[in-house]
């Protein structure tokens, strides 16, 4: 029943190990590999390990102290194994016994004066062990054999420390009340005290046993993190609210510029970044490289913080220095939930970021056409340059996307069209940009590509695109995909859809205005060889933009 006991208690030290962040883990690295060693003895060993300094009996010496088991020790133990032999990490025998709190094979240990004062090389000491994997009996047991209780590890931490983060509130209240050992609590070398690594870890049963003990603080470590920003940072609730009713003030930043409410979002933790709003923390802090907890959110994906913050009013004006704005950070993070969230707002689609880029642009770049085709519709500004003077059709041509260059394109000449003819285009008719595979305009697309494919000669597309009024932009932006001699059938064949979208948009009848506009530009055998093969079945009121 004891070994139960005792393996469900290294079980759970590991677990909680696993919830610590990476400074801790790194830290406390070398107690998990004895706590792993010993639950296990199957588990295979580390590198170091595999090179043992070890004569035979002493390595099975240390395997009967991992698994408590006392009548191999002693058969050992007559046959004069060294009972202080240390491995490769400079670990005995009592190092395991104690790392799987072991109490009969400690007591056996300390009954034939197995030492208490030896370090391993990350300056571990059997005490340090003892709090993060033992009990109360076994700090005692070590005390009692004349174990140093202020001997601290390669990264400062004492056994009150130990204790404190893996919330052994029995021995932190035997050191400090029975011992009178108050001047445990210091700084690591990381300038945190007991009561910081409480807070890290969630632990509020020892958050309240170390203010009931005169332990609190508002100090900062050496990165300027209070315990109020360790526990936001790591999601801890029920810590963040003990700190506040004792906190003066919520938004000191840390070295980054990070107060405790920005930390919180930046983990993800919606209930802490609540509790401290509620508290009266700024919700539109700066970091210092003027990150909001808008720009962290929306980077990471946080879709319900997000929606949390814009709840709660955070400023959704863009920041002319923004390296990238929220929109530009989801975008460039492919979280278009967000961008989506960001856009009902009516958030700066026309933003720029420090290269000149709006939205448009990037999704240009990274070829997005769903996201393309949601920043069009909206209505979004397209003579925008960035500081290369480049425009986001500029950006799409060089990016060698075809369907992007055109939907553009289209875009621009609807707005063109909105301009000059608002009265006869329907403003509630949905309007896309995406390219055309309607059933209904199947026929006229076919004798479109027929067109261009069959008969069109080099340039003359690009006559017809100037009767229509395409921009010279336009006309380069066509021609910068496809560059071979042929080329030009596919550049008129876009020209030819993309002029289309027009003219559906404007109701108009598209077989007889082409046929109309080949024979001024002086084709009229195509003109009539274009009518013949659309117009049969066509009903040109009937199209719309699909």
């Amino acid at each position: 029943m004891r070994d139960q006991e005792n393996s469900q208690k290294r079980e759970d030290g590991n677990v909680k190990l696993a919830e610590l962040g990476s400074s801790a883990q790194k830290m406390l690295g070398s107690v998990t590999g004895l706590v792993q060693t010993v639950r296990n003895k199957t588990t295979p060993q580390s590198p170091e390990e595999n090179h043992e300094t070890l004569l035979k009996n002493e390595m099975d010496f240390h395997q009967a102290a991992k698994r408590n088991d006392v009548e191999t020790m002693s058969i050992l133990k007559e046959k004069k194994v060294k009972i202080n032999s240390r491995n490769v990490l400079d670990r005995t025998a009592l190092h395991f016994a104690v790392a799987g709190n072991n109490a009969d094979a400690v007591s056996f240990l300390l009954k034939h004066k197995a030492r208490v004062d030896v370090v391993d090389k990350h300056g571990l000491t059997l005490l340090h062990l003892a709090a993060w994997s033992s009990d109360l009996t076994m700090v005692q047991m070590l005390i009692k054999a004349g174990a140093s209780q202020k001997a601290t590890n390669e990264d400062g931490m004492n056994i009150l420390h130990f204790a404190a983060q893996n919330d052994k509130n029995d021995i932190v209240h035997y050191l400090l009340t029975e011992l009178q050992l108050a001047d445990l609590n210091i700084k690591d070398k990381k300038g945190r005290e007991p009561f910081h690594l409480a807070a890290e870890n969630g632990h509020i049963n020892m958050i309240n046993n170390l203010i009931s003990l005169g332990l609190f603080t508002m100090e900062e470590d050496k990165d300027a993190n209070t315990a109020l920003h360790l526990a936001a940072a790591n999601g801890h609730d029920a810590v963040v609210r003990a700190l506040l009713v004792r906190w003066e003030e919520k938004d000191t930043p840390n070295v980054k510029g990070a107060t405790p409410f920005y930390l919180a979002v930046e983990g993800g933790y919606e209930s802490c970044a609540d509790q401290l709003l509620q508290d009266g923390s700024d919700i539109n802090t700066t970091t210092n490289d003027g990150y909001t907890a808008l720009h962290i959110a929306a980077e990471k994906g946080y879709l319900s913080l997000v929606n949390f913050l814009i709840r709660n009013h955070v400023d959704l004006t863009p920041k002319p220095n923004d390296k990238n704005t929220p929109i530009h950070l989801a975008i460039l993070s492919n979280h278009m939930d967000i961008v989506d969230a960001l856009v009902d707002t009516g958030f700066g689609i026309n933003a720029t970021n420090v290269r000149g880029h709006t939205p448009l642009h990037l999704a240009a770049e990274l070829k997005n056409t769903d996201l393309v085709e949601n920043l069009l519709t909206i209505g979004c500004d397209l003579t925008i340059a960035d500081k290369q003077g480049k425009t986001a059709l500029d950006t799409a041509a060089r990016s060698n996307h075809t369907l992007i260059v055109d939907m553009i394109i289209k875009a621009e000449r609807y707005n063109t069209l909105i301009k000059e003819l608002i009265d006869d285009i329907n403003l509630e008719e949905p309007v896309t940009f995406k390219q055309d595979h309607s059933s209904t305009t199947s026929r006229i697309r076919s004798a479109l590509w027929n067109l261009a494919y069959q008969q069109f000669k080099p340039d003359e597309w690009k006559k017809l695109a100037q009767l229509w009024k395409f921009t010279d932009q336009q006309i380069k932006s066509i021609e910068m995909q496809w560059t071979d001699k042929t080329s030009y059938k596919e550049h008129g064949h876009r020209m030819l859809l993309i002029w289309l979208h027009g003219v559906l948009l404007r109701k108009h009848n598209p077989i007889k205005s082409l046929y109309e506009d080949l024979v001024v530009t002086g084709h009229p055998h195509m003109a009539e060889s274009f009518r013949l093969q659309s117009s049969d079945g066509v009903q040109p009121k009937k199209c719309i933009v699909s």
